[in-house]
């Protein structure tokens, strides 16, 4: 259960951040899709460039993974120097999330630091841990487990425009029209994305890795050139994974304090403990 423990929060909190930043079909039927291509493409750039410059902005978004894990997530992010920021993370079903739940643990805290997350996992979760409540994962840490440098560099490097620069790899990237979103006007656009074509070699890397073939993407821009909204889904070998995300309060003030020392405990120790201290 440690290992298990250890995992899902990563997942968690990994997923929960990726829903909210980076890398999804558009149900429109393809004669709604009026523009071209190449037309689309200068706003995405703009688009593009005017939400890294933001810096900062409140997001709620939602995933499914398949069986595996549904969540939710709502906080704020900051991607000024690397990515720091705050979300709330509710654990709404799949197979991980049931493993947490017989741990007490149906939501968690995740705070995002420059060199470390903390995961917040609860009163119940705390009385079997001698009473802290707060696991720290730092990033040089995580690259020690198999798979944990890309959860490091993901992490790192995650943030809400890389939603728009991976649409404008694709090679049928449309404008599907004007819409309603949060009661404010924006563009629509939509695509398809080969992972073949995906110009960041990282990402390109970690996607093949898992077997993804393609993904699909839907943003919508409002009038000052900034992602509000994003819809990603992909056939992964967990099955399917969707990940939608609202964005709002662009430049809110973020600031991340890290959690008493005294109430955290490394995830290392976690795993070096005995299996009945965390079961």
């Amino acid at each position: 259960m440690k290992r298990t423990t250890v995992w899902v929060t990563t997942a968690a909190a990994l997923t929960g951040l990726a829903a909210c930043t980076s890398s999804g079909s558009s149900d429109e039927p393809e004669d709604k899709r009026t523009s071209s291509a190449p037309a689309a493409l200068p706003a995405l750039r703009t688009a593009e460039r005017s939400t890294e410059r933001a810096e900062t902005a409140r997001v709620r978004s939602t995933t499914v993974m398949g069986t595996q894990l549904s969540l939710t997530a709502d906080g704020v992010l900051a991607w000024r120097d690397g990515l720091s920021g705050s979300l709330t993370i509710d654990y709404t079903g799949g197979t991980a999330a049931e493993a947490m739940r017989d741990l007490g643990v149906t939501s968690m805290e995740a705070r995002y630091l420059s060199d470390a997350y903390y995961a917040r996992m609860g009163d119940t979760f705390a009385a079997k841990m001698g009473g802290k409540h707060w696991l720290r994962y730092a990033y040089d840490d995580l690259k020690s487990l198999g798979g944990g440098a890309d959860l490091a560099d993901q992490m790192r490097s995650t943030t809400p425009n890389q939603s728009v620069r991976l649409l404008l790899d694709s090679g049928d990237v449309r404008e599907v029209g004007r819409e309603t979103v949060d009661g404010q006007a924006a563009t629509h656009y939509s695509g398809t994305v080969q992972v073949e074509d995906v110009t960041d070699t990282e990402l390109r890397r970690r996607l093949q890795d898992a077997d993804v073939t393609a993904e699909t993407v839907d943003i919508w821009i409002n009038e000052k050139n900034l992602l509000v909204k994003k819809v990603e889904k992909t056939s992964t070998t967990n099955g399917r994974v969707t990940q939608s995300a609202h964005y709002s309060d662009y430049g809110v003030k973020v600031a991340v304090q890290k959690p008493p020392a005294a109430d955290t405990e490394d995830f290392t120790a976690l795993l070096s403990q005995p299996s009945t201290t965390a079961s």
